[in-house]
Order: structure tokens, then C-alpha cells, then sequence
């Protein structure tokens, strides 16, 4: 969308009539799948056009996520994509926050969660056809996860902040793993 519009400025009054373009996005889900019983992560490797010379690969390890259907809740998203994207059932949602990953331009708010899991057996390659996917799933521990984050493979935002929130989340996840496993 093109819009016009002016605003109120910090100084006061009202500033100049701006012409600005708005990428119009629905909303998005993006889940980090972790196995608190193994201490592992689930990522998926997909290309990404946006990738495309930026880095020396358009394949990217990142979150299970996508877009919101009509009339569906962030959690029924999570759900429905982590089935479709890595062959998952999430066990419990955990909300981390809920951001808009570039508001100078796009209206999309994205919704982060950490999901527990099992990770025993997953892996494989995933997608919907229909949709152009062709996504590999890879299981990590959540030390090799953080070190691929510290050595810029892991280099997306949604990712970054799911990851970190975990490092400082990780024991209480395994805590609470290890109660409901008694």
C-alpha cells in the first residue's frame, strides 16, 4: 500500500505530508521447538529468497513458522506448521514475545513461542508441496544451536531472539520437563 500522512512532531505541531510504502504481511508464528528431556533444538533448513548474495548460502537454519489463516489463533498456527514444516506435536506453548521485525516498512507482527517436544526419531525432509517447500528438518543440541548462532550461520531474526530467550530460559524448561516426567 501507498500511504499519505502527516504526524504530530516531538518539537510540536504537525510535520509535512509523507508519502510512504507499506508492505501489507498477515501476521506470522514463528516456534522454537525444544526437547527439554535431551536438551535439543529443532531447526529447519529452507532456501530463502531474501538470502539470495547476501550470504553464501540462500539455505537458512531457522524456526518452524508461518502466516496466519483466516480465523485462527497464534497457537493453531504454531500447531498446524510445526506438523507441516517438521512432522511435530508440540507438547506446551510458551510465549516469548510478540514483535514487528521491520515496522519502517511492513505492518507484520510476529508471534514467538518456544514449544517443548519430544526430538527423539524427528528429522526428514518436510513442506507442503503446493506451497514450493522443501524444508529439511535438523536436530541439535542447544549448545551446537548456540554455537552456530555465535558463528553468524544462524542469522535471522526470529531465530536470534528465540535462541538467546532459551539460554537464558533453558533450566527452568528442563525443570519443568523433569516434573511432569515424574
Amino acid at each position: 500500500d501507498v500511504l499519505s500522512l502527516r504526524h504530530r512532531l516531538f518539537a510540536g505541531g504537525w510535520g509535512p505530508e509523507l508519502r510512504r510504502e507499506l508492505f501489507v504481511r498477515p501476521d506470522a508464528v514463528c516456534v522454537l521447538p525444544y526437547d527439554p528431556w535431551l536438551d535439543t533444538v529443532v531447526l529447519v533448513e529452507q532456501m530463502r529468497v531474501g538470502a539470495l548474495d547476501k550470504r553464501t548460502s540462500p539455505w537458512m537454519l531457522e524456526l518452524v513458522a508461518g502466516l496466519f489463516d483466516a480465523d485462527e489463533s497464534p497457537e493453531q498456527v504454531a500447531h498446524r506448521e510445526a506438523d507441516e514444516e517438521a512432522g511435530l506435536q508440540l507438547l506446551e506453548l510458551t510465549p516469548i514475545i510478540r514483535y514487528f521485525p521491520s515496522p519502517g516498512g511492513s505492518n507484520e507482527h510476529v508471534h514467538l513461542y518456544c514449544a517443548t517436544v519430544d526430538s527423539r526419531g524427528v528429522g526428514g525432509v518436510h513442506g507442503l508441496p503446493e506451497e514450493g517447500e522443501d524444508i529439511r528438518v535438523q536436530v541439535l543440541s542447544r549448545e551446537a544451536a548456540l554455537q552456530a548462532l555465535e558463528r553468524g550461520e544462524i542469522d535471522n531474526a526470529a531465530s536470534i531472539i528465540a535462541l538467546q530467550w532459551l539460554q537464558l530460559n533453558h533450566a527452568g524448561l528442563r525443570q519443568s520437563g523433569a516434573d511432569h516426567e515424574t
